[in-house]
């Protein structure tokens, strides 16, 4: 596969376009697409409006799609132009433009009612359950099934238009990055009765270090696949989502670990 070089990310004002920027900027020429004028977004656009977005795709080897609504409890006005007409719109002008590869970000909460459903105990480093890409989809929330779009409308794009197209479904990236410290119902609107100490254990389970989330990145846009859907966690001491697929068919190698 011919070296992809010009990247063009969505979200650039988000949590892991930032990360994007500060561990991948040397790899790629990348350029950032945000609804708001910011330090760094080389293009102003909203994804719900296809026409603002297109100029930022002209020349784009491949595009990490990671705009989104981004909250579990979101109301569906906000998840469907978000991430269900903005998705396809990013999809829609990539195709426009002969981009190549599309890097999706897509969520656990695409399988979220199996963890819903057998929580706490899950989180318990004893408990041996893991899901992974063949579990069948249970959506726990509007955004899960949002995600749940996002990812049958690149496999369309892979078939029809060739496109290669990666989904990654990414587990909790703390801003602090810091995976000890949780409070209860807080990041995980979707469990708000954990207990704070229920709450750590499940990050302990889910978290994804900054350093590999950009290595998951940079493996899914360098991966000689044409369609894959993989699960993104560090190499933590409990793991919900199995990461095998990640390492077969991305190469991904985790460097990171939550503390037991």
């Amino acid at each position: 596969m011919r070296e992809l070089r010009r990247v063009l990310v969505t979200g650039a004002n988000g949590l892991i376009g930032g990360i994007v920027r500060r561990h991948l900027g040397r790899k790629y020429a990348l350029s950032f697409l945000a609804r708001e004028a910011a330090p760094g977004a080389n293009h102003v656009g909203d994804i719900c409006d296809l026409g603002s977005i297109r100029p930022a795709f002209v020349g784009a080897d491949a595009v990490v799609h990671l705009a989104a609504t981004s909250s579990v409890d979101a109301l569906w006005d906000d998840v469907f132009a978000d991430n269900i007409a903005g998705t396809y719109n990013v999809f829609e002008a990539a195709r426009e433009h002969g981009v190549r590869r599309i890097v999706f970000a897509s969520s656990n909460h695409v399988v979220g009612m199996y963890e819903a459903e057998a929580a706490p105990a899950i989180y318990d480093l004893p408990d041996d359950r893991v899901f992974d890409a063949a579990t069948p989809v249970r959506p726990d929330s509007l955004y899960g099934v949002s995600k749940v779009f996002g990812e049958a409308l690149g496999r369309l794009y892979a078939d029809r238009y060739g496109m290669d197209v990666v989904c990654l479904r990414i587990g909790t990236v703390r801003a602090d990055d810091d995976p000890t410290r949780a409070i209860a119902g807080h990041p995980f609107a979707a469990f708000p009765e954990l207990t704070a100490e229920q709450a750590g254990h499940r990050l302990r389970a889910t978290w994804l270090s900054h350093r590999d989330c950009a290595r998951l990145i940079r493996a899914a846009l360098e991966a000689p696949v044409h369609w894959a859907v993989v699960y993104g966690t560090s190499d933590n001491p409990r793991r919900l989502w199995d990461l095998q697929a990640g390492r077969d068919l991305l190469g991904y190698e985790p460097l990171d670990s939550a503390p037991a």
